[in-house]
């Protein structure tokens, strides 16, 4: 992928993605972060990355292929004004900020740019995340398949055509790795309720449901079958299930949770 990349940030999901490149052999020279932070961008360099600190510094001829949006929602304002000066044919704009529309990058960028919106989850940080993104009508193929291989550094990519999808997105995807902590921290203090030790207690939850999510990646059955393949009839894991799968069980609180985060997504993105 002989691309031009440059990143405005590098913070966690950006860092992943530029670690991800970087594995699969992304030169370090065709990619440009712009990290105020020093320590940041002494850490890039030592790694062949081109660092700078403002906008300011990059060369006046510079033509990016794609520019990735990889800093923070609440200071996208101060940032995104500095790059309107790429947009054009040969640029796309990559975002993987949280709640900011394609309205919103075009009103700053212009109507023209090319805009992508992605939303990645933190598994990207040990490269098995998954991104759902869409592209506006000034996308052309290429441009997409440039902004699938840049995610797909990170894991997982599926694409959608109805922007509007990306609200239940960041409540299934975005927020799920917390609901996953949640369940360890849950199973965890049933453990020590039930009268296990606290430490024996934590380290059963956490090595389940880590073994748990890698078997489900390694396996072609799908989660159902493999329910089935741990639930002996009258036994004692059919009977926790009984709990679970009830009316108002663990199904009945995952939907109001991702309906409560679908419809606050909405709200931050306007």
């Amino acid at each position: 992928m002989a691309i031009k990349l440059l990143f405005a940030g590098c913070g966690k999901m950006g860092g992943a993605m530029v670690a991800g490149l970087l594995e699969c052999g992304h030169p370090g020279g065709d990619i440009i972060v712009v990290e105020p932070n020093p320590e940041l961008a002494k850490n890039l360099s030592d790694q062949g990355i081109v660092a700078v600190s403002t906008p300011d510094d990059l060369a006046k001829s510079l033509v990016p292929d794609v520019v990735v949006f990889a800093v923070k929602p609440q200071i996208m304002d101060d940032v995104v004004p500095a790059y309107a000066r790429f947009a054009g044919p040969d640029t796309v704009f990559l975002s993987i900020a949280a709640g900011r529309t394609i309205a919103y990058f075009e009103g700053h960028l212009g109507r023209e740019a090319a805009v992508v919106r992605a939303m990645p989850n933190t598994p990207a940080a040990v490269g098995r995340g998954i991104s759902v993104a869409v592209a506006n009508g000034a996308v052309g193929k290429q441009q997409a398949a440039q902004c699938g291989d840049l995610l797909a550094a990170i894991g997982e990519v599926a694409w959608v055509d109805d922007e509007g999808l990306l609200d239940a997105v960041t409540a299934l995807s975005g927020g799920g790795p917390a609901y996953v902590f949640l369940l360890v921290e849950c199973l965890a203090e049933a453990g020590l309720q039930a009268g296990l030790p606290e430490d024996l207690s934590r380290k059963l939850a956490r090595a389940t449901v880590a073994g748990s999510g890698e078997l489900l990646h390694l396996s072609d059955d799908d989660p159902a079958t493999l329910r089935h393949n741990v639930t002996s009839p009258g036994g004692t894991t059919a009977e926790a299930l009984k709990v679970l799968m009830e009316g108002d069980g663990l199904q009945s609180l995952l939907t109001r949770a991702i309906a409560a985060a679908t419809a606050r997504s909405r709200q931050l993105g306007g």
